[in-house]
Formats: C-alpha cells, sequence, structure tokens
C-alpha cells in the first residue's frame, strides 16, 4: 500500500513542534482519516521513531519524552548500505585519511536509533571482505575529478608518471575506472598515443579539465579491457596453447587477469605473458583438457621436470609405505 512520504515526514514534523495532538487534530491538518493517520504513525514505528499513543476519549499522540529528531533518518537498509559502502572505502584506502572515514561511520551511527545501532556494530565488528587491499592509494581529489570527467564526457589533461619514472603530458578522454588485481586504473582514449590506453591512478601526478566533449562507445567494457590488458602486459615469457575444450569452461576456470582467450578453429587459444614457466606450467596441469603448446618451446621441458619430480615422488611415498609395512609385519 502506498503511503505519500511527504505526508508521514509533517507528521512527524507536527509531533516535533507541538509535543502531543490527536488523531483528529492531525487527520484535519493533512486532511485524511483517522485511519490513515493511524497507519502513518505505524510507518513511523517501523522506523524507529519512539511515537507514542495515549488511549481513551482524549487520546493523543507524543514523541517519547526527551527525543529529539536527528539531521538524517535511515531505514535498516539504507543504515547497512551505506555502513559497507564505508567500510569498503576503509578496505580499499579509498581515503587517505582514516579519520574521514571514521568520523562518518560515528555520524551514522549517532543518529540512529538503539537497536540499529547495535545490528550496524554488529556488522563492524564481524564483516571480513575476501579482498586484496589497494597496494597504493591513490588521490581522494584523482578519483572524484576523474569520476566527474568521465560522467559529464569532457576530456582532461594528465602529468603522469610511467612505471620507468618518466613524466610526460596525455589528454585523456576518461571512459572509466576500475579497482581490479589491488589498484586502480583509469581507461579511456589516450590523444598522445592515439588509442584506448590504461593509467594507474597512483601515477597520475595532475589532472586539469579540458572543457573539450567526447563520446564514450556505447559497446565498451571497462573490466574486460582492464583484464585483457593485464594478461597481455609484457613479461619475460609469451606463452601460446591450443586447448581441446569448451570456451565456456575454460571462462570459468581461468581468470580474465591471467589469460586472454580465444576461439579458433584448432579449439581455443590461450594467450599470456608470465614470469615464470614453472608457476603457469602448474596452472597447466590444473587443466584437464588436451592441449598443444605453440610457444615457448621451453614450457614442454619445465612440464617434463614436473613430471620426472611428480614420479619421484610418487615412487619415495610407495617405498615408504612398503617399508612401514614391513615393520608393522615383524
Amino acid at each position: 500500500m502506498y503511503f505519500p512520504t511527504t505526508r508521514v515526514l509533517t507528521v512527524l514534523e507536527l509531533l516535533q513542534s507541538h509535543g502531543r495532538m490527536s488523531g483528529s487534530d492531525l487527520a484535519k491538518r493533512l486532511e485524511v482519516n483517522s485511519r490513515t493517520i493511524r497507519r502513518y504513525i505505524t510507518m513511523l514505528q517501523d522506523l524507529g521513531i519512539p511515537v507514542e499513543s495515549e488511549r481513551g476519549r482524549h487520546g493523543s499522540y507524543r514523541l517519547r519524552p526527551g527525543f529529539k529528531l536527528p539531521p538524517l533518518m535511515f531505514t535498516n537498509e539504507e543504515a547497512l548500505a551505506l555502513t559497507l559502502g564505508l567500510l569498503a572505502a576503509r578496505k580499499f584506502h579509498l581515503m587517505e585519511a582514516a579519520p574521514a572515514i571514521e568520523g562518518a561511520l560515528a555520524k551514522v551511527e549517532r543518529v540512529l536509533p538503539a537497536e540499529l545501532q547495535q545490528q550496524i556494530k554488529a556488522v563492524q565488528e564481524t564483516l571480513v571482505f575476501d579482498t586484496d587491499p589497494a597496494e597504493t592509494r591513490p588521490s581522494p581529489d584523482i578519483i572524484t575529478r576523474l569520476s566527474m570527467s568521465a560522467q559529464a564526457g569532457e576530456r582532461v589533461l594528465l602529468r603522469y608518471r610511467s612505471w620507468r619514472g618518466n613524466e610526460t603530458e596525455r589528454e585523456l578522454d576518461p571512459y572509466a575506472l576500475v579497482y581490479q588485481s589491488s589498484r586502480w586504473y583509469a581507461i579511456g582514449y589516450c590523444h598522445h598515443r592515439q588509442e584506448l590506453r590504461m593509467f594507474r591512478l597512483d601515477r597520475i601526478i595532475t589532472i586539469e579539465r579540458r572543457f573539450e566533449k567526447f563520446e564514450r562507445p556505447d559497446d565498451f567494457d571497462p573490466l574486460g579491457y582492464v583484464a585483457r590488458s593485464l594478461a597481455m602486459m609484457p613479461s619475460t615469457w609469451l606463452i601460446e596453447i591450443v586447448l581441446d575444450a569448451p570456451l565456456e569452461e575454460l571462462q570459468q576456470q581461468l581468470p580474465q587477469t591471467l589469460a586472454t582467450l580465444e576461439l579458433i578453429e584448432e579449439g581455443v587459444l590461450l594467450r599470456c605473458w608470465a614470469g615464470s614457466l614453472e608457476w603457469f606450467a602448474l596452472i597447466l596441469l590444473g587443466l584437464n583438457y588436451p592441449m598443444k603448446i605453440r610457444q615457448p618451446a621451453e614450457l614442454s621441458d619445465v612440464l617434463r621436470d614436473l613430471a620426472k619430480r611428480s614420479h619421484a615422488i610418487a615412487d619415495s611415498s610407495e617405498n615408504a609405505v612398503e617399508a612401514s609395512r614391513r615393520i608393522e609385519a615383524h
């Protein structure tokens, strides 16, 4: 059933200002009947507002003595959503200063009824995030300004420091901001390189608005772009493997940031860069599919070495079990 929010809040304001009012007086003020007023009162009570009723011929409604209307009011779901957002901001280091987050949490708690305060406190003390925090802390100002420019479709000028320490200026059409693999990235069209590029937020030194408009492609997938870029970030070894397996199953088993998967005539082509062939060989052993290594040839040698070591461990274990049985027999 629908109840106009403004009228419910008007009931609260009238009780706050008059202290005590009868149902008939409230009904006259709001131009509704007494039954509707009772529904409004129930709604306020469900929100945790201590509205008390006095029965009898001269019955009335009043707010519990000492209660003051807080500057903000939240339902249970709204308070939980705000708390989760602030806890996530703390976890991912969205703010440089912890007091900013702690102060916001304290303000949210202060305006909540006692029962809801206990629920929120329980969430704070027991909730655990199974996600790595950001390795670096981007400036909140950088996040805000890039987000606003991306939303408005306005070009920006970045002063950017590369991983080598070189500083350059880049005009960028920011499409989106992405948090991936414990880092923050801005993705957009770089006019210096004349192609789509990805920039780490913690390496952005300054940012200026250019007031030039752009349009982001409708089908752009920022998260997918970052994942593919990280998978193909140059390292020691370029790996290409053809797997005889359903593409959908491989997509479920291999993270997007690990490798790119492409459906070809021979099967599914896996491509990525890796710093350690032994590390990647262990990943391949976890895939129970036929495969053919295109490159590098050294990966085959690593797999053979791992097979020998596995056989040695198995033989050693069997010998140990057999020796234990002989001892028990005697």
